[in-house]
């Protein structure tokens, strides 16, 4: 961790270098969660790229493959990422031309295109499963069961409240 001395977890405010206080402690929290989010990206992604995908990449294959043979439409995908991109057709060509997913046409609705991850997908995420499961033990080791238990309560009431107060912005402007 960046300037741990002797078991003492830095203050972000310490991390940054940053010199006045918080003007709050929701700004606070909100800083600490992104630089949070942004060094678990980099530690999880140190696991996934030697294997030629981003994390959005990865994020699509585990998607296709808990949806089975049936599949799923492009848009559908776009809903279940992690990280919403505008980009989801041009991430699906990189997956196809890697041979790691396959798009067929819907043969009732032409507009659709169902998207299927390959043996090579299925593969990949195999060789994946062990690496990422220990990386996110490693990256989390520090908290216990119950800490763990209450950060995903506190998440999850986070992100809920958040994505409220987003839908209700854009439905006033």
């Amino acid at each position: 961790m960046i300037g741990n001395v002797a078991g003492v977890s830095p203050t972000i405010a310490r991390e940054l270098k940053q010199k006045k206080p918080f003007p709050s402690k929701a700004e606070e929290a909100a800083v600490t969660l992104m630089r949070t989010a942004d060094v678990l990206r980099r530690f999880i992604g140190a696991v996934i790229e030697p294997h030629g995908i981003t994390s959005q990449q990865y994020n699509v294959l585990r998607i296709l493959r808990g949806a089975g043979e049936r599949g799923l439409p492009t848009l559908e995908i776009a809903e279940r990422m992690i990280e919403s991109t505008p980009g989801i057709t041009r991430l699906i060509d990189r997956l196809e031309t890697k041979k790691l997913v396959s798009r067929e046409r819907c043969l009732t609705d032409r507009r659709q295109v169902f998207c299927h991850i390959t043996a090579a997908g299925l593969s990949l995420l195999s060789a994946l499963d062990a690496p990422m499961l220990e990386a996110a033990d490693n990256a989390l080791g520090v908290l216990k069961k119950t800490e763990l238990a209450s950060l995903i309560d506190l998440l999850d009431r986070t992100r809920a409240h958040s994505n409220q107060q987003f839908t209700e912005r854009r439905s006033t402007q």
